[in-house]
């Protein structure tokens, strides 16, 4: 059971209430603190002076009085009016993680929902009730208002489930009521970044297996390559101390102490590698430096007040601002993509050698009787397909606005699209880094009797329990696929297990 409290929540905690179905309760010091926003907003709803999102429109709509008879139907309306997502809805893992982020947020106290509604929101998490979720339609300001408004309409007893179920049956399967919403209520549940967010938080703990696997799949490489070990001492990442750099440095050292491989061509009189190899730690440590970046972003954000008006309890105040703005998330976003961009341009390089005979002194294409057998050279175009999609997908979108609410909100984040393009980004890397990880174990194998290290070994061992040796011609791709999965699912980086390497 995780405690939500509005400021404590982990990216490794949201992945397990997203992957794992981890249940959630609020923290009891945050039931404190919404019951008392909640009687603020109170007392403002009766006293009947103008405040945003209690008596008066939304957006461009913002000078419009409501009557105090309509104000529930105010709610009600916004959340229908809102809900005007479009294209595939979100997977699973995210909704389930929108939803704990936007119910962490409502339990820091400032946005003046009613207990009992934040209450039914974590009750809809805990019964595995996942709103059908359309993945655009959000420009990240203020905040993501139409994929959390797909949200709440099935709190309400709206909308849609993912698997083709309405909310209302949804909700009467799992036993649940459906909320009747009060004043600010409806722009409580709407006005914030987690659907950005949440898709950001869940590519940042992708990102970092990523740079993990990355360091062995270069490893395996370098030795398949016979590629010298020198330009991983310790001693020149020491001159130039970027954090991420110089643990991908003692990574690649740890990984290639003892390969028989390597001894063999210790004094082979090569001069210098290529910087495929050369320089992985330099461009493996720049991709950290992101994935860092953008975690740090995401677990600010996963605990931060976003709404719009604040509820300042403790004097009473009803303030506007704009915590909505998701500017910082799509940063965040954009430079996690560009990191991983950085690690599947090397990796695919690095396969190209292992490719080519003249650089890897194997068959061509990692294959005996090459010509009869076309070996890994199609699984290589994917990789460079694959590469060249991440290259697209890192052109940044927080640098776009487009104005929008009659210029009301006449600049605009696009957080949702950049965090969408890092979750597409590391996927796609997943499956170069596999198509390196397939190749540099085939040349792992053509180079017995001589063995590599024991990590990389157990690494080798753990892929061909699943995907055996290329002796002749058959398809690759559900080799790639079988590969990803043992990425995604942590095996590779557990196989490492007995090397103590900093992974982190």
């Amino acid at each position: 059971m995780i405690l939500l409290d509005g400021s404590s929540l982990t990216l490794d905690a949201l992945a397990a209430i997203a992957h794992r179905d981890e249940r959630v309760a609020l923290a009891p010091d945050a039931i404190v603190r919404v019951r008392a926003s909640r009687a603020v907003i109170d007392r403002h709803a009766a006293a009947g002076t103008p405040v945003y999102g209690v008596n008066t429109g939304f957006g461009a709509l913002a000078d419009v009085a409501i009557p105090a008879g309509d104000l529930a139907a105010l709610q009600l309306n916004l959340i229908r009016s809102h809900a005007a997502g479009v294209t595939e809805p979100l997977p699973v893992p995210v909704v389930r993680a929108l939803i704990a982020l936007r119910a962490n947020v409502l339990a820091k106290g400032f946005s003046g929902i009613r207990l009992e509604t934040l209450e039914a929101l974590l009750a809809l998490l805990n019964a595995g009730v996942h709103p059908r979720i359309p993945s655009r339609g959000s420009v990240g300001a203020s905040g993501d208002l139409a994929p959390l408004a797909h949200l709440a309409l099935v709190l309400v007893g709206e909308g849609e489930v993912l698997g083709e179920m309405s909310g209302a049956d949804a909700l009467a399967r799992a036993g649940l009521r459906p909320v009747t919403l009060a004043a600010k209520e409806g722009l409580a549940l709407i006005n914030g970044t987690q659907a950005s967010t949440a898709t950001l938080g869940l590519a940042v703990i992708a990102a970092g297996r990523l740079a993990r696997v990355a360091d062995i799949a270069a490893a395996l490489s370098i030795d398949a390559l016979r590629g010298s070990m020198h330009p991983f001492e310790a001693r020149i990442h020491a001159a130039r101390p970027v954090p991420g750099q110089m643990a991908s440095a003692a990574n690649l050292w740890t990984l290639l102490q003892g390969s028989a491989i390597n001894h063999s061509h210790e004094h082979c009189g090569k001069v210098q590698d290529a910087y495929a190899l050369r320089c992985t730690p330099q461009v493996h440590g720049s991709a950290r430096e992101a994935v860092a970046f953008a975690r740090r972003i995401a677990e600010i954000d996963a605990n931060s007040a976003t709404d719009n008006p604040m509820v300042f309890a403790d004097s009473g105040d009803v303030v506007s601002g704009g915590n909505f703005h998701g500017a910082v998330v799509a940063l965040a976003a954009d430079t996690l993509t560009i990191g991983v961009a950085q690690i599947a341009t090397i990796s695919e390089r690095r396969t190209d050698r292992l490719m080519n005979p003249h650089e890897s002194g194997l068959p061509p294409f990692l294959v005996h009787q090459s010509g009869l057998n076309s070996g890994l050279m199609m699984a290589h175009v994917t990789a460079a397909a694959l590469t060249s999609e991440i290259k697209t997908l890192a052109h940044p979108a927080g640098v776009d606005t487009i104005p929008t609410s009659a210029g009301r909100e006449d600049h605009v984040s696009m957080s949702m699209g950049a965090a969408l393009k890092a979750a597409r980004a590391v996927e796609l890397a997943e499956h170069v880094l596999a198509v390196e990880l397939l190749a540099a174990c085939q040349a792992i194998d053509l180079l017995a009797p001589l063995t590599t290290t024991a990590p990389l070994e157990s690494v080798r061992r753990a892929i061909r329990a699943s995907v055996p040796t290329l002796d002749v011609d058959r398809p690759p791709s559900a080799d790639i696929v079988e590969i990803v999965t043992l990425i995604t699912s942590g095996a590779l980086v557990n196989a490492c297990g007995a090397c103590k390497i900093d992974l982190e």
